[in-house]
């Protein structure tokens, strides 16, 4: 499915930045955050982002690849 940052407009957001949106901001969003602006939004480094992504893959959450 298409997505796009709300923020910066990037497009085509991939599946795991899609789910972190959908983890952090709830399961029911229909607007995304690119990785940067998801970071900016709530105030954390992109790495805290890809940290989050992995714990959640490890925990065998679904919304990620």
């Amino acid at each position: 499915m298409y997505r796009r940052c709300i923020s910066c407009g990037q497009d085509n957001l991939p599946r795991n930045t899609v789910g972190i949106n959908k983890k952090l901001l709830g399961e029911h969003i229909e607007s995304y955050y690119c990785m940067d602006c998801l970071a900016e939004y709530l105030d954390v480094t992109v790495e805290d982002l890809y940290d989050k992504i992995e714990e959640f893959k490890e925990d065998g959450c679904e919304l990620f690849e």
